[in-house]
């Protein structure tokens, strides 16, 4: 099977993606990197996952419910992402815009994987996907990651802290157990498919200024020129 996501997408626009644990920054980086852009005149455009009105309701009630097999839960959430793909990260790239997506394919290579589901399997089944042309990865240690996330809320979340596996009845054990696996995913998936791998440890400031100058090389080198022109949806800022 041909796998798009192991060869350079053809379209002019410029696909940029984070992925990393929860708690590990990716998000705020993203964001500031999203703004810098866009004050510097970039048309681009901001996605997030599980951003799709597809299947989205059918995924908030199988997790309220519990309901979600390892295997149903991954087919949903490659429904949701290929709605994604195609209307909120494949447009924008034919029309030579800059996305700027939080979470990718990766996402699923590790949590569906940490559930149970085969590594092949689940990446046949994303094979549709384009591949990034930055891919960054945001490394950060189990206790940094908790500590960030509760500094923020008093709870850990049930599907956060894999409570559905069932590792342990402690939200904040089963959190250490469930994202300590998720990690040895991520250091495969970042060799095997070439991740840019960032200390998440490292001042803001500072991953912010390593982001743009790995960003700005690959601008150097891009010129972007639209396919198609891009039909403005209320749900967008495309």
């Amino acid at each position: 099977m041909i796998r798009k996501f192991e060869k350079s997408h053809p379209y002019p626009g410029l696909l940029i993606i984070v992925e990393g644990i929860d708690g590990s920054g990716k998000t705020t980086q993203l964001q500031l990197l999203h703004r810098w852009l866009e004050g510097m005149n970039r048309r681009v455009f901001l996605t997030e996952w599980n951003s799709s009105r597809l299947v989205n309701e059918a995924i908030k009630r199988g997790k309220k419910k519990n309901l979600l097999t390892p295997t149903t839960f991954s087919i949903l959430h490659a429904t949701d992402f290929a709605d994604r793909l195609a209307h909120l990260i494949i447009a924008p790239l034919k029309a030579g815009m800059i996305v700027c997506a939080d979470r990718y394919i990766y996402t699923a290579f590790s949590r569906d994987v940490v559930r149970g589901v085969g590594r092949e399997w689940v990446r046949d089944m994303y094979g549709f996907a384009v591949k990034p042309d930055i891919a960054m990865y945001f490394r950060v240690p189990i206790e940094v990651s908790l500590e960030r996330i509760l500094s923020g809320r008093a709870a850990l979340k049930f599907h956060e802290a894999g409570m559905d596996l069932g590792l342990s009845d402690d939200p904040t054990e089963s959190f250490r157990l469930f994202q300590t696996r998720i990690l040895s995913e991520y250091e495969l998936i970042a060799q095997e498919c070439g991740l840019t791998v960032m200390d998440a440890t490292l001042p803001i400031t500072r991953q912010q200024e390593i982001f743009r100058q790995l960003v700005q090389e690959k601008l150097a080198e891009h010129d972007p020129k639209p396919i198609v022109s891009v039909r403005r949806r209320s749900r967008t800022n495309v």
